[in-house]
């Protein structure tokens, strides 16, 4: 038998709320968090959109002496465990604290502490680089904070696969309480690279969209996508063993049923064109899960609002479901938010729980011609009302990584 795993607690702090009540009502909407970059000077940049987290005070999460120790990143993490434990309602002082462990991943770490002292270090000397600079910078340090702030000494890992990363972390933490490591985790994704190198490079990869129309930034399977808009925030979770959960009397949010994981081996960028190896992922999942296609209500798509992205996402999804690709509801939560790069998995997963609480499926926003390829039901328009009894989330990230995660609604 395997230890079965479920949702206990939910943290965010994203573009368009900074918490997972805020985020989802504005979700629900159809709010998008896109705007003019105000971290920077763009004069000289083409690309002047982004997703900021708006009205983020950390202090209000953390001492303020310990959050001057932290990056943006690190300090979004900590917020987001902070609202995912109170949720979840679990007493440290009642846990044996190496039971407890933390699976949060950061993409790229903070930029903005590299940038900081790079400049330093040119123009003053290497005398003067900041003595905190690496576990400022290191992505290991959202995990590291978290773990530290909340007394959580289980197994604390960092998953690092790019874009996929959130998703990978909570799928790992899935498997650490399935194979008995630990009672409990706390699992997701955090990022903050909206900094000028950040952008400048995104751009010079040709991945971000250059418009300077939010609305038509970030509108992911639209015939007029033209690259991804940078987000920032963070998506948290508390995973804990039904045993664990039910001993303890928490109130249970959903289950997590099934992870699958491959890699496309096949360009640093670009997905498989046939979509084989994202579609391999949410087979794997299905199998862990021990279900068919048929039981799939609802994907939440990576749907990045690339051209490559949409259109072999799509061919991934008909490859997994087969004829149960048109039936399902589809949809892209990154049309309102951005890519938050590795935090898009943790939210995206908060996300598909909410669907099943609310049996509320959200529109893709921005949403408005399909485009060559895409034909699936990508909840254009509104949202819709239904039953979710199965949601798949998933996640692709630069050097061929998928990952995809089936979250049920709980029953006995």
């Amino acid at each position: 038998m395997k230890t079965r795993v479920v949702v206990t607690g939910m943290g965010a702090i994203t573009p368009i709320g900074t918490s997972v009540d805020s985020f989802w009502q504005a979700v629900k909407e159809k709010t998008v968090g896109i705007g003019p970059i105000t971290y920077f000077d763009t004069t000289d940049f083409k690309c002047k959109l982004a997703a900021q987290v708006k009205d983020f005070d950390p202090k209000q999460y953390m001492d303020p002496k310990a959050a001057r120790r932290m990056e943006a990143f690190s300090q979004y993490a900590v917020a987001a465990s902070k609202e995912a434990l109170e949720q979840s309602g679990l007493v440290m002082e009642n846990e044996d604290p190496y039971r407890v462990g933390v699976s949060i991943g950061s993409g790229i770490g903070s930029l903005q502490a590299m940038e900081r002292d790079v400049k330093k270090l040119n123009e003053k000397g290497p005398s003067r680089v900041n003595p905190l600079l690496v576990p400022l910078m290191i992505c290991n340090m959202a995990a590291g904070n978290v773990a530290i702030q909340f007394g959580l000494k289980g197994k604390c890992i960092n998953v690092v696969t790019a874009c996929a990363t959130g998703t990978h972390s909570i799928g790992e933490a899935f498997r650490s309480i399935q194979y008995g490591e630990a009672d409990v985790m706390l699992a997701g994704g955090t990022e903050a690279s909206i900094t000028p190198i950040g952008i400048a490079g995104f751009t010079a990869l040709t991945a971000l969209n250059t418009t300077d129309d939010p609305l038509r930034a970030s509108i992911p399977f639209d015939k007029d996508r033209n690259g991804f808009i940078m987000g920032e925030g963070a998506g948290v979770v508390v995973l804990e063993s039904l045993e664990h959960a039910r001993a303890r009397g928490a109130r249970i949010l959903a289950e997590v049923v099934g992870y699958g994981a491959t890699c496309d081996a096949y360009h640093i960028t670009s997905p498989a064109e046939d979509g084989s190896g994202a579609a391999k992922a949410m087979e794997f999942a299905m199998k862990d899960a021990g279900i068919g296609p048929e039981s799939i209500d609802y994907v939440n798509a990576h749907g990045t609002s690339t051209h490559h992205n949409d259109l072999f996402e799509t061919k991934a999804i008909k490859l997994a479901l087969g004829d149960h690709a048109h039936k399902v509801k589809i949809n892209s939560t990154k049309s309102m938010i951005g890519h938050l790069l590795g935090a898009a998995g943790g939210v995206e997963f908060i996300t598909c729980v909410k669907s099943i609480e609310d049996g509320y499926v959200h529109a893709t926003a921005g949403l408005e011609t399909e485009g060559e390829g895409c034909d699936l039901d990508y909840t254009k328009g509104e949202g819709v009302s239904m039953d979710v009894n199965y949601a798949i989330s998933n996640s692709l990230g630069f050097g061929g990584h998928n990952a995809s995660l089936i979250v049920k609604k709980f029953a006995e």
